[in-house]
């Protein structure tokens, strides 16, 4: 990897990081979904350092560059990452649909003892 492409990741890496710390202090963000984020951030700065790890892990797996491996890691943790939230997207609007029936179940049976006790 060239110098430059390693100062940019360093750079990006950190602005990602102070970001996230900042929006937790501020209570915007959950400290469970920057905990990925600062995870993440975390790893691109140890493979822009430890450049010789990421040319070898490069070598092995017979990708050209480092550079390209760096974008395929990035690329593979962000389809992970997009899956679990798919997940649990999908199970909070299970939770919202069956909160929804309840709710109504519950308006229904107020109104119908409220029209019965007007009798």
């Amino acid at each position: 990897m060239t110098i430059g492409f390693r100062t940019i990741l360093i750079i990006i890496s950190i602005l990602t990081m102070v970001y996230m710390i900042r929006k937790i202090r501020y209570s915007k963000l959950q400290i469970e979904y920057a905990i990925f984020w600062i995870g993440f951030s975390a790893m691109l700065i140890l493979m822009s350092i430890f450049s010789k790890a990421v040319s070898f892990f490069t070598y092995l797996l017979g990708i050209q560059s480092p550079v390209n491996f760096v974008f395929l890691s990035i690329i593979f943790i962000l389809i992970i990452k997009v899956f679990f939230m798919t997940i649990e997207l999908s199970q909070l609007e299970n939770r919202l649909k069956e909160l929804t029936q309840e709710f109504s179940i519950s308006e229904k049976l107020k109104e119908d003892k409220k029209d019965k006790d007007e009798d």
